[in-house]
């Protein structure tokens, strides 16, 4: 999946291209002493990648990170029938408690990357401040969220907050003001995850990759 700024419609001609992905490990190699599943990898060349094997990976869709619940809707590259059905369990994973912790914990990370003007890029934490702030209103009260923001009715803005053209207190009032919002929606989110949905998925993937 095809993720960052190049996804969120927010990139500059010399944005980095930045990936993550899902893989499968045979399910024979899970049953062998010693075995440990492998470790999340990043590479860079022209960008970043992320992988992450199955299970792992729902595991940390039912914590709600929001870069892990973006995988399920950034914009595909390639997919197998697995990949696909993968895809469509996306409601299944996301609960509104949890997921309003894990975005608001990003979202202040994020913000205070920002105030520390880390690594003299304090626009890039900004913009991600007020986006992941964005999708999580959008999330708690449609149960979706859109990748491609600048799409969005805060596209523009987020556009000129990436470019620099800010205030502050722009930044932080609108972050409190998506906050703010945030927590009204989730008091009337009515949304469960189905984690039995992602057993059935999990033993019938590893029943197919059993040779």
């Amino acid at each position: 999946m095809l993720v960052g700024s190049h996804a969120h419609g927010l990139a500059d001609p010399d944005s980095d291209r930045d990936y993550r992905s899902v893989f499968v490990v045979p399910t024979v190699e899970l049953f062998r002493l010693g075995f440990k599943y492998p470790a999340t990898s990043w590479t860079k060349e022209h960008g970043d990648e992320a992988a992450w094997e199955i299970r792992p990976f729902l595991e940390l869709a039912l914590q709600c990170h929001p870069l892990i619940l973006e995988t399920f809707l950034a914009p595909l590259v390639e997919a197998d029938r697995w990949g696909e059905e993968l895809r469509a369990l996306f409601s299944a994973v996301w609960s509104p408690r949890k997921t309003y912790d894990a975005f608001i914990g990003y979202a202040i990370n994020q913000r205070t990357k920002f105030l520390d003007k880390k690594d003299q890029r304090p626009e890039k934490y900004a913009a991600a401040y007020v986006r992941v702030l964005w999708n999580l209103c959008e999330l708690l009260e449609t149960g979706s969220f859109t990748v491609h923001i600048r799409d969005t009715a805060i596209g523009d803005r987020l556009w000129r907050i990436k470019h620099g053209e800010y205030r502050m207190g722009e930044i932080i009032d609108l972050g409190e003001e998506l906050t703010q919002k945030a927590a009204g929606l989730l008091y009337f989110c009515r949304h469960d995850a189905d984690p039995a949905a992602l057993d059935a998925f999990l033993i019938r993937l590893r029943k197919a990759f059993l040779p």
